[in-house]
Order: C-alpha cells, then sequence, then structure tokens
C-alpha cells in the first residue's frame, strides 16, 4: 500500500508541475489543484496508514501511541480541502474575468506567435 501511495504522490506532483509550466491559466489552476491534492496525500499518509485504529484515546486501554492513528493530519488535510476548494473556485472566478478583459486565456496575456 506504501509503494502505491507513493506512487500516486509522485504522478500528482509531478502532473501538477507539468501543468503550472504551461501557458494557459486553466491548465495553470487544474496544475495547483493536482498539487494541492499531491501535498494532502503526503500529509495525510504522514499520520500513519492504520486501518480499524482509533483516533481518539480509549479511556479503557492503556495510553500506547502505536495503537492509535494521528488525528491531527486528518484534520489538516480537511481543512486544507476546503480552503484547496475556495481558492480554485476564487481562481476560476478570476479566470473567467480576466479572459472576459484580455480576450484570451494565457498566462501573459499574449496569443503565442506560431
Amino acid at each position: 500500500m506504501e509503494l502505491i501511495l507513493s506512487i500516486a504522490i509522485g504522478v500528482l506532483a509531478g502532473s501538477g508541475i507539468w501543468l503550472i509550466l504551461r501557458p494557459r491559466t486553466f491548465q495553470v489552476i487544474m496544475g495547483l489543484s493536482l498539487l494541492s491534492y499531491a501535498v494532502n496525500l503526503f500529509i495525510f499518509s504522514m499520520g500513519r496508514l492504520r486501518i480499524g485504529a482509533a483516533p481518539i484515546i480509549d479511556a479503557g486501554k492503556a495510553a500506547d501511541p502505536a495503537l492509535y492513528a494521528d488525528p491531527v493530519p486528518q484534520a489538516l488535510v480537511l481543512t486544507a480541502i476546503v480552503i484547496g476548494f475556495a481558492t480554485t473556485a476564487l481562481f476560476l472566478v478570476v479566470l473567467l474575468a480576466a479572459r472576459g478583459l484580455a480576450g484570451n486565456d494565457h498566462v501573459d496575456g499574449r496569443e503565442a506567435n506560431l
């Protein structure tokens, strides 16, 4: 499972960086989204991959940290998902406004002369 998760994080990060370097603003926004998904998966994986582990300490059991999942990365990822969704929506609105004013969706505002 760790190998699959590592490959998924690498593919998302590589694809996001490749899209960020593209000349169109929609591709840049999608690249930022993919990069944020990669970072969210990375942060989530730092809380250890445990199946069936409780995220909180049970009062009846001993306080052995190996028996529990870490709730902090889960909370950070949940917050990052909400903030990432809001900033993506804001970027898309700015993209539509800039396209309406400039007439194209290039990052520098000019069409490439091919």
